[in-house]
């Protein structure tokens, strides 16, 4: 049988590993150590699966393991839950109905539509006693227009254009006050305190749709912005 040894390679991986090879998913909610043999049995992926087939998804590497890392650094006994959906913009479910537009010749025929992919969210129970949420959601456009030229030639176009929002907010202990930082957040941030027993911090972002490799980036800023406005931090 072919790809005999890879197939048992895989078999062995975490379960939560092997779910993004076979289905792209994950969602779970486990302490740090759980989460540390996951990280683990992902280290072991590329020594073990040559497979383009079986590769993992993307965002895999360059968002979701090191945002596992940073989120149980400061974890303590508490929980670590993160659903991550890897399947990307092409899925069913997350593509709204097409919308035709108003044409001018040469066009003769243009469509848009909108695709929703909330694919990352995560929730932490700080060492503190603070909660810490977060959730990404890709946002993309999709207009597809259609010309013929004077001489019957037609031609097709679809072009995109994307935002990433992104949404944190840190529930601080009780008793627990916020403090404002010395310098504002970037101008892409907006913050929101609503103070009571429990302070919620909220921090809110909406940026052009990052490339992969700068995404974890601009994630982790808007992650520990609510983290400027405590005395811990400072």
């Amino acid at each position: 049988m072919f790809w005999r040894k890879t197939r048992a390679a895989i078999a062995g991986f975490h379960p939560l590993h092997q779910a993004l090879i076979w289905e792209h998913t994950l969602s779970a909610t486990m302490p740090r150590a759980e989460w540390a043999a996951l990280l683990n049995s992902l280290a072991r992926h590329d020594a073990l699966v040559r497979r383009r087939k079986w590769r993992l998804p993307a965002r895999t590497e360059s968002v979701l393991v090191p945002l596992i890392r940073v989120l149980c650094e400061d974890v303590g006994r508490g929980m670590v839950g993160i659903t991550a959906d890897l399947r990307g913009h092409g899925v069913p479910g997350k593509t709204g109905p097409r919308q035709a537009l108003p044409v001018v010749r040469p066009v003769r025929r243009a469509e848009q539509w909108w695709v929703t992919d909330a694919w990352l969210s995560a929730r932490s129970e700080l060492r503190d006693g603070s909660v810490l949420t977060l959730a990404v959601t890709d946002v993309v456009r999709y207009r597809h227009i259609v010309k013929v030229n004077p001489r019957g030639k037609r031609k097709s176009k679809t072009k995109t254009k994307g935002v990433q929002r992104i949404r944190t907010s840190r529930s601080l202990a009780k008793g627990q006050t916020p403090v404002r930082p010395g310098g504002p957040p970037p101008w892409w941030i907006q913050v929101k305190v609503r103070p009571g027993v429990k302070t919620v911090i909220r921090a809110a972002a909406k940026v052009p749709l990052p490339a992969d490799r700068d995404q974890l980036g601009v994630i982790m800023t808007a992650a520990t912005e609510p983290f400027r406005w405590t005395k811990s931090f400072r």
